[in-house]
Order: structure tokens, then C-alpha cells, then sequence
């Protein structure tokens, strides 16, 4: 943070070890997500935020233990997204055909969306790094599950299956769309479609029209919803 000395010199304000960090972290998000594990640059992080290179290494280790660090912060975040629009959403089924739908798989999985950082392969060498994805992978399958949970109570997921196997089975069909991102020439749009329709049908019972619409991403009266979950 800067201010202003006297004659309009800036100057910058000291933060609490607290502020640092997180001031820190904040800027290796978006720069990882940006440019993915390899092109990132301690030095670039460190300018960015207006410290030197040691003062982060001080405040998380190597460049691996940050990334592990992200990793932890962007789940928690997702984590209590998915809270959040529980909290809005009468309809758990509706919630997740939005949220799974093709386009907003796209969009969550390109370079300089959060969900890119999930997918990086090249910060998977690193035994860290491995740790904090399954540590934070895990924190969202516990997410889903308590958002699935909520959608048996409601009556649109199906109840004969345990919340963190269903939770772990979405999780998987985000996974699965990057893979066919990446060893498909041509994405077919009616493929992405049907395996949509497919996989709710498998999460809740077919009730009319409603759970049609649903699978297209739109609201009862037709209205695309596809940015609701954004």
C-alpha cells in the first residue's frame, strides 16, 4: 500500500505480517492462474506486491509450497461459494446442471480462470504440490457432499447413495471434461450435451419438463441459467 510524504513523494505503508501474506497470496493466484506453474516468477510475484523475493520465500517456503497454498485458498473459496448458492438455490438438481453445464466448464478451465490451477500439469511434479491437490480436492468433495446432502433432504438427488460418493462422482465429471478438451480435435457440443443429460439423470430422478430444461441449462420458463453459478 502507498500513501504520500510531504513534497508528493509516495511512500509505502507498512503491513501486519498478516496483511503481507495474504497481500502475497493474493498476487500468486491470479499470476498462476494467469500463467500457469513453469512461467511464474518469484521475482515477478515479488514486485507485484512490492517486497523482495526473500520476504516471500520467508512467509511460504518455496515456490512449490506457495502453489500448495493457492491451492488451499482457492478451494476454501470454492468451497464457500458452493455454500452460497446453496443458500439461494430451492433446487440442488438446477444448481449443479448449471454448474456443470459445457460452457461454464469451458470458461472455468481456461488460462486465467481459477479452475485452471486444478488442471496445471506441469506443478504436479512436485510432491508438495501433489499433497496440497489432494488436500484441497478433498475440502471441495466435502463441499459438494453437504450441497448434495442438502439436495436429498430437498427430495431433487437421488437418497440412495452416500452425499460423498455423488460428490466425488461430479468431481470426476469436471476432471473428465479437460480430458476431452484435450484429446479432442473438434469438441462436439451435442456430445458435452448428452453426457450433461446422462450424468443428471444418474444424480436425481426425472421429473418432467422441469428436469429437461435443466439439463439444457435453463429455468422452467426458458430462460438461460448458465451464469447464475458464476
Amino acid at each position: 500500500m502507498t500513501g504520500e510524504a510531504p513534497g508528493g513523494r509516495p511512500t509505502r505503508r507498512r503491513l501486519s505480517a498478516a496483511a503481507r501474506r495474504e497481500t502475497i497470496l493474493t498476487a500468486a493466484i491470479r499470476a498462476f492462474a494467469g500463467a500457469g506453474y513453469d512461467q511464474v516468477r518469484i521475482a515477478d510475484i515479488a514486485a507485484e506486491v512490492g517486497v523482495t523475493e526473500p520476504v516471500v520465500f520467508q512467509n511460504f517456503g518455496t515456490k512449490a509450497d506457495l502453489f500448495a497454498a493457492v491451492l488451499d485458498r482457492t478451494a476454501d473459496d470454492f468451497a464457500r461459494h458452493l455454500t452460497a448458492l446453496a443458500d439461494q438455490e430451492d433446487d440442488v438438481a438446477a444448481l449443479l446442471a448449471r454448474m456443470l453445464a459445457p460452457e461454464r466448464l469451458d470458461r472455468l478451465h481456461n488460462r486465467g480462470n481459477l479452475g485452471a490451477l486444478f488442471i496445471d500439469p506441469s506443478a504436479r511434479a512436485d510432491e508438495r504440490i501433489q499433497r496440497g491437490a489432494r488436500q484441497a480436492i478433498t475440502r471441495l468433495a466435502e463441499a459438494l457432499a453437504q450441497l448434495l446432502a442438502r439436495g436429498q433432504a430437498d427430495g431433487s438427488i437421488r437418497d440412495d447413495t452416500e452425499p460423498i460418493t455423488l460428490a466425488w462422482y461430479v468431481l470426476s465429471l469436471l476432471q473428465a471434461r479437460q480430458f476431452r478438451r484435450t484429446h479432442t480435435a473438434t469438441p462436439s457440443p451435442a456430445l458435452e450435451h448428452a453426457l450433461l443429460t446422462a450424468a443428471l439423470d444418474m444424480l436425481h430422478t426425472p421429473n418432467g419438463d422441469s428436469d429437461e430444461a435443466a439439463a439444457r441449462g435453463e429455468e422452467p420458463g426458458g430462460t438461460t441459467a448458465l451464469e447464475d453459478s458464476a
